[in-house]
């Protein structure tokens, strides 16, 4: 164990099963479903996507950010929701940002998708009202202004940077974390990711690049919740759904000087561009993904006691998964869950949303279920679909991969 390892003590998440974690682990743990009616915007009779997975208001969460004239200025919701998932994580972890720390800690806190909203906000008033846009319309679509907006707030000076791995970006955002402690750049990493996508064009565009759900014909009446199937045989695409998640890492060595406890810390990761295809994925460096992060953390397959899957329920992509965890751990695969079967796919924000699922599985020695699930004779794989179970996990692999080809895999190790 070195002392510039990265740990973790504390996490914080927003998504469509809550805006209290505990709430949000009990409803997962029992199979809840944050998947609903669509209502972001208002929809027309033809408009072809109906659902999705939205997050609570948390306009009376206790919080300062949340001031009306803040609001007014960073209209996107990725600032206040990002912003309070770090509050949260902070909180947790009974770290205060004071000054003789601030030089020392990094925020790699990002986005996929950022404020766009904002623009296009700004432009439809342009065209129809003449409006020259607000001055903190261009601001709001930076998508560097997320970390800049949680460096402002807790004055945390040292590096900061926003990488950008379509979904992947939250697990790229702990990993880039992890290499600035490793690298003695600073001692703590503020990291996570947000992302807020129902936007009109957004939610369309996926439509027709045809990777969101469509309900099979005669299904149409479904409930909402059903909508996300991840390894099912009647998978028909993902949820577009939203949130924030926040992870804070420290070095082992400044955790216990600062007084600062921990159960979970990153073992092992590994990345790698597929190189192939814009959105579909490639079995051959998918399986290089998984397989270096295992390595990286000095384990064996076997070792690994449980998957959190990317998951996104695309016929390609789960079963391009699916082999590639086959190819690595041949016959004895372990449990492997998705998430995105309870809270559909918030983008970037993913990742962040469902490492956290992990280390709170890998604290509890829980797995929660994958739900909606129908077997697929192409897909043999345990994904816990019977209900939450008890599982002793000492390591965990947490898998995802990003449009362009963007993948990162890292390995959690649970410290006791």
């Amino acid at each position: 164990m070195a002392a510039r390892d990265a740990v973790i003590v504390g996490y914080g998440g927003i998504s469509p099963l809550g805006s209290d974690l505990e709430h949000q682990w009990r409803r997962a743990l029992a199979g809840g479903s944050g998947i609903g009616p669509l209502s972001r915007f208002a929809l027309d009779g033809d408009f072809p996507v109906r659902i999705a997975g939205q997050v609570p208001d948390i306009d009376g969460e206790d919080y300062p950010f949340l001031a009306p004239r803040h609001q007014a200025a960073w209209s996107s919701p990725v600032f206040k929701y990002s912003l309070l998932s770090v509050a949260h994580a902070l909180e947790m972890s009974g770290l205060e940002i004071s000054t003789d720390i601030e030089a020392r800690t990094a925020v790699t806190y990002s986005t996929a998708i950022g404020g766009l909203d904002a623009v296009l906000q700004a432009d439809r008033k342009l065209r129809s009202e003449g409006k020259l846009p607000h001055p903190y319309a261009n601001p709001n679509s930076c998508i560097n202004m997320v970390g800049g907006k949680i460096a402002i707030e807790h004055k945390a000076r040292g590096p900061i940077f926003s990488p950008i791995t379509a979904c992947a970006t939250g697990l790229t955002s702990i990993i880039m974390g992890a290499m600035f402690l490793e690298q003695g750049r600073a001692d703590v990493a503020i990291c996570g990711a947000v992302d807020f996508a129902l936007v009109e064009p957004i939610v369309a565009g996926f439509y027709t690049m045809n990777g969101v759900y469509i309900a099979p014909k005669g299904r149409e009446s479904d409930p909402p919740e059903m909508a996300s199937r991840p390894f099912s045989a009647d998978r028909r695409g993902f949820v577009i759904s939203e949130g924030a998640g926040a992870v804070i890492l420290t070095t082992r060595e400044f955790a216990r000087t600062h007084g600062l406890s921990y159960a979970t810390e990153l073992a092992g990761w590994g990345m790698t561009s597929d190189a192939h295809h814009f959105v579909a994925p490639y079995f051959d460096t998918i399986r290089k993904c998984m397989a270096d992060a295992v390595d990286d953390a000095a384990l064996a397959p076997a070792d690994i006691d449980a998957v959190n899957a990317h998951a996104a329920s695309t016929k390609v992509g789960d079963k391009t998964e699916y082999q590639a965890l086959r190819a690595l751990f041949g016959t004895e695969m372990p449990p492997v869950c998705a998430n995105k079967s309870l809270i559909g796919h918030a983008m970037g924000a993913s990742s962040a949303l469902e490492t956290i699922f992990a280390l709170k599985g890998m604290e509890d020695g829980m797995v929660p279920p994958t739900i909606n699930y129908s077997a697929d004779p192409e897909i043999d794989i345990d994904c816990v679909a019977d209900g939450k179970r008890r599982l002793t996990q000492e390591f965990v692999l947490k898998n995802s991969f990003g449009f362009g080809g963007c993948n990162a895999c890292a390995v959690f190790k649970h410290s006791g």
